[in-house]
């Protein structure tokens, strides 16, 4: 078996180890989702480095749902330059710098009867746990996508001295391992092929599919991203443009 072979073998078996026995979780996840978005509240989705790009997929992405609501730090995804501004150092250093969080969640305006969605590898950081209890305090239900493997076994970097996994009401497990990488060649002290992102992005999509189920279940019509490279594309913005719309309408009714 070839190292392309490997990795994706390793992959499709996390996947599958995560269908299996994250199903229920997903599902109760979604369930409270779509408990927010039928009221016409909003279901906030929040990571720090890679797991911000399971958060920024999940609005506005083709076949997603109007109602999840990504809250994107440039300071916290904008490191793959490494050195310079904005350089992997200065994230190291902001996203482990409790107070931070709370000063991201004043820039929001958020209701109880929100949703927070949290993608964490390690579940552990100063700034995604200062999301989670600040949701918590805002009375809203937190979901957490995080690898239990991994944060079991490391203190929280949280005066709180929780990790996610503890704080939220629903957890569900990438089961990634510790060192994320899990694909061992010989000759070479670390692992290599990563997994928690892909995972990660499918366990958002997943709870972004089955909340609209739920919904339409409901007998609500969710508002849902088409793609505008196609053919109809006139109609496709036409669309998208309503759900934007719709966006607002959410967001402008809320006080400041």
């Amino acid at each position: 078996m070839n190292m392309t072979q490997r990795y994706f073998t390793n992959l499709i078996e996390r996947l599958n180890d995560v269908m299996v026995s994250q199903a229920d979780a997903i599902a109760q996840a979604a369930a409270v989702c779509a408990d927010s978005i039928e009221k016409g509240k909003l279901v906030f989705t929040f990571g720090t480095g890679h797991g911000s790009f399971a958060a920024m997929e999940m609005f506005p992405r083709t076949g997603t749902t109007v109602g999840f609501r990504p809250i994107v730090e440039s300071t916290m995804i904008s490191f793959h330059r490494v050195l310079g501004d904005g350089g992997a150092r200065q994230y190291r250093f902001i996203h482990s710098r409790e107070g931070y969080g709370d000063a991201i969640l004043s820039s929001h305006q958020l209701e109880s009867e929100d949703t927070m969605l949290i993608f964490s590898h390690s579940g552990i950081n100063a700034v995604t746990l200062d999301i989670a209890v600040g949701a918590k305090k805002h009375g809203m239900k937190v979901i957490g996508v995080t690898s239990i493997p991994h944060s079991s076994q490391v203190p929280s970097r949280h005066s709180c001295g929780k990790r996610l996994f503890e704080l939220a009401d629903i957890v569900i497990d990438t089961m990634a391992p510790k060192a994320d990488a899990g694909i061992v060649i010989d000759g070479l002290d670390s692992p290599v092929g990563a997994s928690s992102t892909s995972v990660a992005i499918a366990i958002g999509q997943s709870i972004n599919a089955a909340t609209v189920e739920e919904l339409v279940q409901r007998g609500c019509q969710p508002m849902i991203m088409v793609s505008p490279n196609t053919t109809a594309k006139v109609e496709a913005d036409r669309q998208n443009d309503r759900n934007y719309a719709e966006l607002w309408r959410r967001l402008s009714a809320r006080s400041l």
